[in-house]
């Protein structure tokens, strides 16, 4: 998936296309720093998302994002807000102008991560509602249910919730809550809570593992 990168700080700029390019399965497609090259770019590009800041040199990032909604080359296009900009207008306007999240700076990479990871999950379910015909609720639900990640429990790290995530899609067949501790030097419990919550969260799921005696062990899988 293709990304446009609009920053008026040139190594804010550099920096969010370093996680865009790190994020499996993304790629940067262009690098825009005022609001008319944003535009520009979008056209001509035609980006699948737009990483879009708010304070521009030019005009305000909630009137790229009318614009780019207002043009038939471009409405299309999702946008994801990353911006400095706190006050309850701005965030509403963003909402209203639909887009898909609000990340306020600064930020850690695992949260831009989890952004990207959210968008690919939402164009899959996008995709695979496009084969049918109509849509139920269930349907319905699973789309707009991936517009918004979970928070994280009380208790919980984004640092750490990121750890367990790559521990998991570095081991396609599953990893046991043991196997899991071992793999990010985490205690057992602790592994054991970071898998729960992403079951919670739709994002693994469990499989029983049986083994010669006793209990099946629960084995988590992420969900592609």
């Amino acid at each position: 998936m293709r990304v446009l990168v609009v920053d008026d700080d040139f190594m804010v700029a550099k920096v969010h296309s370093g996680y865009v390019s790190r994020a499996p399965g993304f790629t940067v497609a262009g690098v825009a720093h005022t609001g008319a090259e944003a535009l520009r770019a979008a056209r001509e590009l035609h980006p699948d998302l737009v990483l879009l800041d708010i304070y521009l040199p030019d005009v305000d990032g909630l009137s790229v994002l009318r614009q780019l909604r207002a043009d038939p080359a471009t409405q299309d296009i999702d946008v994801l807000i990353i911006t400095a900009a706190r006050d309850v207008e701005t965030v509403r306007g963003a909402l209203r102008g639909g887009a898909l999240h609000y990340l306020i700076k600064p930020f850690p990479s695992s949260a831009l991560q989890a952004q990207l990871e959210e968008f690919a999950t939402l164009r899959r379910k996008l995709h695979r509602l496009a084969q049918r015909s109509t849509a139920g609720q269930e349907d319905v639900d699973a789309v707009f249910g991936a517009r918004t990640p979970k928070a994280l429990p009380k208790g919980l790290t984004e640092q750490t919730a990121e750890l367990v995530r790559q521990a998991l899609q570095a081991h396609p067949d599953g990893l046991s809550a043991s196997e899991c501790a071992g793999v990010t030097d985490l205690s057992r419990p602790s592994a054991r809570r970071y898998l729960e919550h992403f079951v919670a969260a739709g994002r693994a799921e469990v499989r029983l593992r049986y083994g010669g005696t006793g209990r099946p062990e629960r084995q988590y899988h992420w969900r592609g």
